[in-house]
């Protein structure tokens, strides 16, 4: 049975992803850094039949991370696709918001270790083994404002930029060696009320990139009208 490890899983984007996944027979490896949350997700995944099970993990701490795989790959065997979308939450410090005018060193710091750091440490605990295999597939989420400017979230833009060019730069060099890499660009206030901006629907993209294999890059646009 294939794996999916979703890092940043919560109730969202990630259960939805999970039970996409899930329905076409992957086991499930959700990884978040809250261990009775993952416990919830896991619970609900096998109430569907589906077989999951929660490694916590902060993408901050490298040595997490690393733990957190080594569980995966215990219960599991390896990860065949890797799908990476933690969410900074306001509560966190040092993670506050930034204008683009009021973007400084110390304000882009922490959203390039979060963001772009925390990818690559999440992407090396698999990457390795994928390309060794020849077979894998790393799909990273940001939001819209990784390819569109919102002024308003600068700071937090310029790290998920940074990630979704290195995603672009690794999807060209690993498809030489058989493994697959995507970014998913999200416009869209998830939940919000349109059926397109449900996070079931967008889900669905994820599940067409991982069998296409074909697109670098995917932006979802699903705003209601100006």
């Amino acid at each position: 049975m294939p794996t999916i490890a979703i890092v940043g899983a919560g109730p969202g984007l990630g259960l939805s992803i999970a039970k996409v996944f899930g329905s076409h027979g992957f086991s499930v490896a959700l990884v978040a850094r809250t261990q009775a949350k993952l416990d919830d997700l896991a619970a609900q995944l096998a109430e569907q039949g589906i077989e999951a099970a929660g490694f916590a993990a902060d993408i901050l701490d490298a040595e997490s991370v690393r733990a957190a795989f080594a569980g995966i790959v215990e219960r599991f065997g390896q990860v065949d696709v890797l799908e990476f979308s933690p969410a900074v939450h306001a509560a966190v410090p040092g993670f506050e918001m930034s204008g683009v005018l009021e973007t400084t060193p110390d304000t882009v710091r922490p959203q390039i270790d979060f963001y772009l750091n925390g990818a690559l440490r999440a992407a090396h605990q698999v990457l390795p083994a994928m390309l060794e295999r020849g077979a894998g597939t790393l799909l990273f989420t940001t939001g819209g404002g990784s390819v569109t400017p919102i002024p308003m979230m600068g700071n937090i833009n310029a790290a998920a930029a940074a990630l979704r060019n290195w995603v672009l730069n690794l999807h060209q060099a690993a498809a030489e060696r058989g493994v697959y890499a995507a970014h998913v660009a999200i416009s869209a206030w998830i939940g919000s009320g349109p059926p397109d901006a449900e996070a079931d629907a967008i889900a669905r993209v994820y599940w067409e990139l991982y069998e296409q294999r074909t697109d670098a890059e995917r932006h979802y646009v699903a705003l209601p009208p100006a």
